[in-house]
């Protein structure tokens, strides 16, 4: 049985077919990744407590990567090694003012692959700044035999 049809092939229309399938997939992409509703626009009116606690995020932190290029602060904003001690001194000041006398702590992160001494100079820069340093590091991995 042959079948004839009256439909004429033409080269001028375009399918566009895969076009709105690939706008629908980026549409729902973005609503699924998007914030629905900023928490700056959420109205919390937090309760007071008699006590001053220490917030968790009582911590400066200041990194060296394998380039001996140093890091400070939340920003992270680049250091001169010269100038790490005044750097910290006023992330310190601005840590007091918003938190009373409390003092920060402050977490050295150092790339394994940076020069022992440029990592001796930067630890004795940041303690002279504050009696309170925490080292980063990665714990070992312990296999089950190593237990028993």
């Amino acid at each position: 049985m042959k079948f004839k049809t009256n439909l004429k092939i033409t080269h001028t229309l375009i399918d566009m077919t895969p076009l709105v399938d690939v706008i629908f997939l980026m549409l729902i992409f973005f609503i699924v990744t998007s914030d629905v509703l900023p928490l700056k626009s959420l109205n919390i009116e937090n309760p007071t407590l008699k006590k001053n606690t220490a917030p968790m995020t009582t911590q400066i932190l200041v990194v060296m990567d394998a380039q001996n290029v140093i890091y400070v602060g939340s920003k992270k904003a680049i250091v001169e090694l010269a100038a790490v001690k005044q750097e910290l001194q006023e992330e310190i000041n601005l840590f007091k003012k918003q938190y009373g006398d409390l003092l920060p702590t402050i977490v050295l992160s150092i790339d394994q692959r940076v020069d022992y001494g440029a990592f001796l100079r930067l630890f004795s820069m940041v303690q002279e700044s504050s009696p309170h340093i925490r080292l980063v590091y990665k714990p070992e991995e312990i296999s089950e035999s190593e237990l028993f």
